[in-house]
């Protein structure tokens, strides 16, 4: 793509984006050029706005100069990117240096009106993004300790004398060192300016009747001009707040709630600042310190002597009590217009008396709770960003060029900080002021969770101390129930779980995670389950101690059998017939969910997976060997059930494991025979050969005949599709004797298909039907589904080989019918496979390639590699039939690739022959020749059937 494209792509796009974009971006010879006034461009704006406040400033207006400055800053949407361009990286340098510059006489202009506390958030934000600005550092300093906080002002000090000489190897300047020391001796003039502190505004009058209209303060806090995303929650906010038509009425309160963190005071700042207009008689903010660390929660009563202060009511003029307070409050405001900001608010008792009455007052509160009993108030929930909004939000902060050269390492540290604004704000603060880190270094360092919570700290800001106060903001039920939920907290969580986990029922489970809910410690994926926020998981697994080891072990032993009895109830109902093993665990006592149909079984355990998967992974890692192996039973068989092959042999491993530690000689026979399976259906046939021999071995030694039968069984499949079919052949036929004798029979069902599988690919298919009508009679009484289904399409390949193509068709009619979405999709795929050949082979050639076509997709899905090779084979002899021989060498060639990789060697042998004869169609006779070479030789290592019969099976 040349760069002439790449701009004009890009300036297509610009078009499409912007309204009227055709009629702003106007070609201009062999470039384009912005069509518009300057009221349609930022920088004119910006530079309209500074220059009024530089006006104000010099006419003594400093309340009209920090009103434009706050307009000019909201301009702007973060940093310019330079694109790589030294010219354009120039150009945004200069830029940048105009909003800084913009940004620090509004602190300026603050600091001598007499703001301080409001302040010190915003000059933290900035100094983090320019951490070599000495100016905003002395901002900082300043405001801290006009606030009170004078340890905090000589801390900020410290910190960045010690980044100055680390980092340059320089002492701070004249300004800070001077202002210092003016702190360390309480200089008399670092009080606030005469001329802000002098004698206060006319008091407004008691009554309502009369308030000071002259008197408007406006104490909202900087915006911040890297405000990033938000865009759904910031319309719906000024929907509520304007009455636009996508709201059902301008709203008098609205509450934003979300975990720590999340940007809520961002948010309600941002908004406030665009709606100051619409609101004359004042803007008014206030931190309740509901979530302060070491501050106490503001009483109402507090709360309103400072906003009574705002509005300039003496102090001798202010109620003593709370109802007077609230009395005077109302009054004042009765007649207004006013914009209040009530920030970090514990609960409804602690807003509630802050409320005005007027309807012209406009109120914005933010929580880390829903206050859903704040009546009138309009809600907005907010979450973690989206990837996109994160991924912005670090570019703002660190600069396009650093994560342009890192995009994926970019995105890890998205995902890492779980889209949290607070926690993404201090990881790039930490790159920004690390110019040697990579994004990839700290990536790296997020990666042990057990130190991602003292990672995401920088100065006094910090992710575990956020979410810190939450936690320690609930009672002790709470707390215990929190970090006993911490224990499993890689997964979704139902009610069933959580009563489990907590040792009560499910009722009053519901209400403690609903508690958790409200105050942003947990999230909702569904109706009744709950999951964690990976930041809130970690710090919930930091909880646990030695003084808790007791209880949390009982907890983690009530949930593994919780989901050992529901699994053994689900796999009654959906494994008819299914052999009974001795229960290694005792079955749980408390509430479980009952299923009645198949259906509702299915829908547990596709609900429920991850949470299984973890389950057994906390077993094994609680060293609880007989839950890992009782549970691994019970889950393998759904996972086979849905082609989820590689969970099914990493749980039978665990239990393989855990059979091992715990010497348990039962236990070991069975997992290593569900092992064996498992490898057997991801193409692993040695490993499968040798788990089941030692199975079979064990269980022998054991007298465990019904593991022996099954692990026999597996042998004689694993000796089959390799070719060794006399050895196998006495595999199985000792197997279902086994199993007659011992009455299970579903597992004879399934041997006697291992067996007709044997007879098919020997030539012998009088066998392979008689065995596969047997395993058909036996699964139909058991009513089992997916293996009734294959042992139809069983028949369908004994009768095809005979050449009774009706017969066959009859029965891959029956199979289709009876397969649905949760069937397992390689089952699906050989039997719409068999039975596009089928239909060819009986003259209805339109119908073969759509079966063929959907048996591919199912195959490619199946997670089988063995299912997969077979499949491919014979959709690619149908290829052959219809005389497309490209497409049949494709899929004999990848089906041959896949064989070889698992020493298939029956499919390889198949493939083989297919290639060889699509080859010499395609005119290709040495290649041909050499592909039948092969074969033959496979053939003869093999104890199979001559080149004839083989073809006919394949």
């Amino acid at each position: 793509m040349t760069a002439t494209h790449q701009v004009r792509k890009a300036v297509a796009d610009l078009r499409r984006r912007i309204p009227d974009g055709n009629d702003l971006i106007v070609t201009d010879g062999q470039g384009y050029r912005a069509v518009l006034d300057g009221a349609g461009l930022d920088l004119v704006e910006f530079g309209a706005r500074t220059g009024e406040a530089d006006r104000a400033v010099a006419e003594g207006r400093p309340a009209d100069a920090i009103a434009a400055l706050h307009e000019a800053l909201a301009l702007w949407r973060g940093r310019m990117f330079g694109l790589g361009s030294s010219a354009l990286e120039a150009a945004a340098a200069r830029l940048e240096e105009r909003r800084v510059t913009a940004a620090e006489q509004v602190f300026e202009l603050c600091l001598r009106a007499g703001h301080a506390g409001g302040l010190v958030a915003d000059l933290r934000d900035l100094a983090a993004q320019h951490p070599f600005r000495e100016s905003l550092h002395a901002y900082l300093m300043l405001a801290l300790y006009r606030s009170g906080r004078k340890a905090e002002a000589l801390d900020e000090y410290r910190k960045i004398r010690e980044l100055l000489v680390e980092e340059l190897g320089i002492d701070p300047g004249p300004q800070l060192s001077g202002l210092y020391e003016a702190i360390l001796r309480e200089a008399p003039e670092l009080t606030v300016p005469t001329s802000a502190a002098a004698e206060p505004p006319e008091p407004a009058p008691v009554t309502a009747d009369a308030p000071d209209q002259a008197h408007t303060p406006c104490t909202l806090p900087y915006d911040v001009s890297d405000f990033t995303g938000r865009e759904s929650e910031l319309r719906t906010l000024l929907d509520h707040i304007t009455g636009r038509p996508q709201s059902r009425r301008r709203s008098q309160v609205v509450a934003i709630d979300g975990m720590g963190g999340s940007g809520k005071t961002c948010l309600a700042v941002r908004a406030a600042h665009q709606v100051t207009a619409k609101f004359p008689d004042g803007q008014l903010y206030i931190d309740l310190h509901a979530f302060t660390p070491g501050e106490s929660p503001l009483t109402p009563a507090a709360a309103l002597d400072s906003l009574l202060g705002l509005l300039g009511v003496p102090a001798d003029r202010i109620p003593g009590d709370l109802e007077g307070r609230r009395a005077l409050w109302r009054s004042l405001l009765a007649s207004r217009r006013a914009l209040l900001v009530l920030d970090n608010a514990a609960d409804t008792g602690q807003v509630y008396p802050l409320l005005p009455a007027s309807p012209g007052c406009l109120v914005v509160v933010t929580s880390r709770e829903r206050l859903v009993d704040l009546d009138g108030a309009e809600w907005i929930s907010i979450g973690p960003l989206a990837p996109e909004e994160a991924t912005t939000l670090v570019e703002g902060v660190l600069g396009a060029a650093r994560t342009a050269a890192e995009p994926e390492a970019v995105q890890d540290l998205v995902r890492l900080c779980g889209g949290l604004p607070l926690a993404l704000r201090i990881a790039a603060a930490r790159l920004r002021n690390r110019p040697r880190w990579t994004v990839r270094y700290l990536v790296e360092r997020l990666h042990d969770e057990s130190r991602r919570l003292k990672e995401l700290s920088a100065g006094e800001r910090s992710v575990a101390a956020t979410l810190q106060l939450s936690y320690q903001a609930m009672d002790e039920e709470h707390r215990t129930a929190f970090r006993l939920l911490g224990l499993y907290c890689d997964a979704n969580i139902d009610v069933y779980a959580g009563a489990a986990l907590l040792a009560t029922d499910t009722h009053d489970a519901e209400q403690i995670l609903e508690r958790l809910l409200d105050v942003h410690l947990l999230q909702q994926s569904d109706i009744a389950v709950y999951r964690f926020h990976d930041l809130v998981r970690n710090l919930a697994q930091s909880l646990s101690s030695p003084a808790t080891a007791h209880d949390d072990e009982m907890a983690v032993e009530r949930l593994l059998s919780y989901y050992w009895t529901t699994t053994e109830a689900a796999c009654e109902v959906l494994f008819p017939g299914r052999a009974n093993s001795p229960a290694l665990v005792a079955p749980h006592q408390g509430e479980f969910p009952e299923f009645t149909t198949r259906e509702g079984a299915r829908s547990w355990f596709a609900r429920e997976h991850a949470g299984l998967i973890a389950a057994v992974e906390l077993a094994d890692r609680k060293g609880l060997d007989r839950f890992t192996v009782a549970l691994t039973r019970n889950i393998v068989f759904w996972l086979n059930s849905v082609g989820r092959f590689d969970e099914f042999k990493q749980l039978s491993r665990l239990a393989v494991a855990a059979a091992r530690r715990g010497d348990d000689l039962a236990a070991l026979g069975s997992s290593l025979s569900s092992l064996g399976v498992a490898c057997w259906r991801l193409g692993h046939l040695d490993e499968g050969v040798q788990s089941a021999r030692e199975g079979r071995d064990v269980a022998a030694r054991m007298g465990d005949r019904q593991t022996e039968s099954h692990s026999e069984s597996m042998i004689g499949l694993l000796l089959t599709v390799q070719g060794q079919h006399a050895e196998a052949l006495s595999h199985l036929e000792r197997a279902i004797a086994l199993e007659r004798e011992l009455n299970i029979p579903r597992a004879e069902a399934e041997s006697l298909s291992n067996l007709s599988t044997l007879h098919m690919q020997w030539g012998r298919y009088e066998e392979a039907a008689r065995a596969a009508r047997r395993a058909l009679e036996i699964h139909r009484s058991l009513d089992y589904r997916d293996n009734h289904v294959m042992a139809l399409t069983d028949l369908a390949f004994a009768y095809a080989g005979q050449g009774r193509y009706e017969e066959a068709d009859e029965q891959l009619r029956e199979a289709r019918a009876r397969c649905d979405a949760s069937s397992p999709p390689g089952d699906v795929a050989l039997t719409l496979a068999l039975s596009a050949e089928v239909v060819h082979c009986l003259g209805r050639h339109a119908e073969g390639p759509g079966l063929a076509e959907e048996a591919l997709a199912f195959a490619a899905i199946s997670g089988s590699p063995t299912r997969q090779a077979k499949v491919e084979n014979l959709v690619g002899r149908l290829f052959r039939r219809r005389k497309e021989f490209e497409r049949a060498m494709a899929l004999h060639s990848h089906a041959h690739e896949l064989a070889v990789a698992m020493r298939y060697r029956t499919e390889e042998a198949h493939a083989l022959y297919g290639m060889a004869e699509a080859a010499a169609a395609l005119g290709d006779g040495e290649t041909s020749t050499t592909h039948t070479t092969r074969a033959e030789e496979l053939l003869r290592s093999m104890d199979s059937c001559g080149h004839a019969a083989w073809c006919l099976t394949g």
